[in-house]
């Protein structure tokens, strides 16, 4: 679940964004905060599908391109100037890329990022509209959606600064899917099925 509190009249510094969500990450384990377009999101902890998900992705990641991670924990500075913070489910960089980067890192060297929809209000602007944007606006080389509503996987690629990722390819779930480079992963999402609901 995800709620959003748009910005008011005064604009909120991604330095008080910080700190309240550090605080409020500490006296409360089941949410976590992203600052998007302005906005301050709120995330519940997800379900039991949604983690298996990210779960059978990192197996999958790990098989493959054993020289990467697939971290289901960092959050990365986003957007132009780096004034947003987003909280990917998932992040596909080199083996311990983010040591020492802390809870918000720089884009530069991620070659992937992952959301799994959840079944809530915020989705559709959230994992469609706003992440891909900003994903794109910083550079990310590939999105990878996974969207339980709608039963299918789309991959984003080829990110532009203005206009977002130029190219998506969009798959029903159960066929085959191939990461763009630099990921260089297929994917059989046969295997998802299951965690669908």
């Amino acid at each position: 679940m995800t709620v959003m509190a748009e910005r008011g009249s005064s604009q909120l510094s991604v330095d008080m964004f910080e700190r309240i969500a550090e605080f409020a990450e500490r006296e409360d384990e089941t949410v976590r905060f992203e600052f998007i377009n302005g906005r301050i999101g709120l995330r519940k902890v997800t379900n039991g599908n949604h983690g298996a998900i990210i779960m059978w992705l990192v197996r999958r990641c790990m098989q493959a391109r054993p020289e990467l991670d697939l971290s289901p924990v960092q959050g990365l500075k986003v957007e132009s100037y780096r004034k947003g913070r987003a909280l990917p489910d998932a992040v596909l960089a080199p083996v311990a890329h983010f040591a020492g980067q802390g809870d918000w890192a720089d884009t530069e060297g991620v070659l992937m990022t992952v959301e799994v929809t959840s079944f809530d209000s915020d989705t559709h602007d959230r994992d469609r509209v706003e992440k891909p944007q900003a994903y794109a606006e910083s550079g990310i080389p590939v999105y990878l959606l996974i969207d339980r509503d709608r039963r299918s996987v789309l991959v984003h690629s080829d990110p532009d600064p203005v206009v977002g990722y130029r190219n998506v390819l969009k798959r029903r779930l159960g066929q085959k899917v191939v990461l763009p480079d630099p990921v260089g992963i297929e994917l059989d999402t046969e295997e998802l099925k299951p965690y669908m609901d």
